[in-house]
């Protein structure tokens, strides 16, 4: 005769209701224990970011608030504020909308971005397109 196999009791857990997605333990407090990490730095520039940085700087020196802006561009405030964080990509239409309300013609606020960009490429901008451009334009299009 043999004998029947005995499995090891398992510890009872007591049945807890959580709404899904519950944290399973609290959440850790550190109240400055720990180190703030540096910011990350990006090895590129992010067109978003410099184009949402210009947005803002225009708004603010305007003295306006991002609802004065949103409400006139046709924008919900929440996607304005998502894009001069540098959060979204706007759409050309967007931006247009956002520059109209804002009084700033689009080509001035590209500029302002492309400027910043070959700052931190080492390069100027020039004023006018370069020859060697405007060639390889006209041969494109031909």
């Amino acid at each position: 005769m043999t004998t029947p196999s005995v499995r090891p009791a398992r510890p009872s857990v007591p049945a807890v209701s959580r709404r899904p997605g519950a944290r399973t333990q609290p959440k850790a407090r550190y109240a400055g224990t720990m180190p703030t990490p540096e910011p990350l730095r990006r090895t590129r520039p992010v067109m978003r970011e410099h184009l949402g940085d210009v947005l803002r700087l225009i708004r603010r020196s305007q003295g306006r608030t991002l609802r004065e802006v949103s409400a006139s561009a046709e924008v919900s405030l929440g996607y304005l504020s998502e894009i001069e964080r540098g959060q979204k990509e706007a759409s050309s239409e967007l931006l247009y909308a956002i520059c109209r309300a804002l009084g700033v013609p689009l080509s001035i606020v590209l500029r302002e971005v492309a400027e910043r960009i070959a700052a931190y490429e080492g390069v100027a901008v020039p004023d006018t397109v370069p020859d060697n451009l405007v060639a390889s334009a006209v041969v494109a299009t031909s």
